[in-house]
């Protein structure tokens, strides 16, 4: 996920942050005790809302779904570049005054992009709340996209692109998901590439902006000093001068593409890296917490995985070893990634497809079933320890269409899960023998697959 940082150091502002995050671990407590609200503004604008009145700080973080995948072709780049524009002046109000007067007001805004939505985050003093909701609401409808400010911002862009060039951990990344979705926007780049960043014009952010900003393709959540009738009329404020329905290209629904496919990018770097990765499952596939649970006991436990156990602590092949699952709105990826030296990564790759081999065929123990569990209930409430990480689970859990409930269920669904779901669910979606493998690092040894 691509993000730039429109935060301002305010140190006001920062401090009530941190003394929301005790005030909410005292009175909000665990994750399943919190009161989530579903609020529907007077415009039919609806968020969800946690209100917590111990301090006077409101925490806003919304989605337009959509994200780099709404990139018109030849522009990729567009959605990222968009996000490090919006505070660059906005209505009547230029670039450096736009952000004196978030400075005045305490006030935090940011947003991002990624491949399947364009988000933001706000953050304001109960005092200020309605004059940072007019910056906010600017922002959104009428930002300037000036042409000076569009050359600073592009030229910071290109040294991004420039940077990740270099990057072996980026580039497998890139690498990677060119192969896995040739000819589909999950292929490419986010941040685009340094032709189609010299290639994006204020107009193309305008059309994207004008496009993708509706309020059919809007979640919110919000957390803090605010009740059910105040957000509505701050969410009228905000978003209500959007328009009704967004005008999203149409993305196909894909499977990543089948493997073995192992492709090697030549770097001169001390030591090789790799993504690995196949077909994953949709978030709101029956067998998706099955295949999460397994993915934790997998790779995704650090040090109690059985990557870590087989590839590190065994053998001493890598430095790390790690893999998740990655749904997307159109698609599903579950991947990994390992970082060895160079000399060491075919063996830890060989490795790697056996521990996928000896889960598909026998899966889990009942140990490491019953630990996996119990780290996952367990540490869910941890989730849930500040404004932004809550209204971050929330807004999370709506992108997913997720009930409004979940965060009360999710426990008991992780509970429920049987070593014979597990043991099923590991045989159907685990395929060593179709990975899709980027390796980045020097010559590859003789006998490496190349593209």
């Amino acid at each position: 996920m691509i993000q730039h940082g429109i935060f301002r150091s305010v140190q006001a502002l920062s401090t009530l942050a941190l003394s929301l995050t005790a005030s909410l671990l005292l009175s909000i407590g665990p994750a399943n005790a919190m009161k989530i609200q579903s609020v529907t503004s007077p415009g039919g604008i609806t968020a969800w809302l946690v209100e917590e009145h111990g301090l006077p700080l409101v925490t806003m973080q919304f989605a337009f779904m959509g994200g780099s995948s709404q990139d018109p072709e030849g522009k990729q780049g567009v959605a990222n570049f968009m996000s490090s524009m919006l505070d660059e002046g906005a209505g009547d109000i230029k670039s450096e005054q736009f952000q004196e007067r978030e400075e005045e007001l305490a006030t935090k805004i940011s947003f991002y992009a990624s491949r399947d939505s364009f988000s933001g985050t706000f953050q304001a003093l109960s005092e200020n709340r309605d004059a940072s909701a007019d910056l906010l609401a600017l922002a959104l409808t009428k930002p300037r996209f000036d042409a000076d400010a569009a050359e600073r911002m592009r030229r910071q862009l290109l040294a991004t692109v420039q940077f990740e060039s270099k990057d072996p951990e980026k580039v497998a990344e890139k690498t990677w998901y060119e192969t896995a979705y040739p000819g589909h926007p999950y292929g490419r780049p986010i941040s685009g590439t340094a032709e189609s960043v010299t290639a994006v014009t204020p107009a193309d952010l305008e059309a994207y902006r004008s496009r993708m900003f509706a309020r059919d393709n809007l979640k919110i959540a919000v957390v803090g000093d605010i009740d059910a009738t105040a957000l509505g009329a701050l969410l009228d404020k905000v978003f209500g001068g959007l328009p009704a329905k967004a005008k999203a290209f149409p993305v196909e629904a894909v499977d990543p593409k089948a493997g073995p496919v192992q492709t090697q990018v030549a770097m001169d770097i001390p030591q090789s890296v790799a993504m690995f990765g196949q077909v994953g499952l949709a978030r709101k596939d029956p067998d998706f917490v099955p295949a999460y649970i397994l993915n934790y006991i997998i790779g995704g436990g650090s040090f109690s995985s059985r990557l870590m156990e087989e590839v590190r602590e065994k053998r001493g092949l890598c430095y790390s070893v790690y893999s998740y699952i990655n749904p997307f709105q159109r698609s599903s990826v579950y991947v990994g990634g390992v970082a060895t030296k160079t000399d060491a990564m075919d063996k830890s790759l060989e490795v790697i497809r056996g521990v996928f081999t000896k889960m598909q065929e026998e899966g889990p123990t009942e140990q490491e079933l019953a630990e996996a569990k119990q780290y996952l209930t367990g540490s869910y409430a941890l989730n849930f320890t500040s404004s932004k990480a809550i209204s971050g689970q929330l807004l999370g859990l709506q992108m997913q269409d997720m009930p409004i409930d979940y965060v009360d269920t999710r426990n008991a669904k992780i509970d429920a899960v049987t070593i014979d779901d597990i043991r099923r669910v590991a045989k159907r979606i685990l395929h060593p023998d179709q990975l899709i493998v980027t390796v980045v690092g020097r010559a590859a040894k003789p006998g490496l697959a190349q593209n």
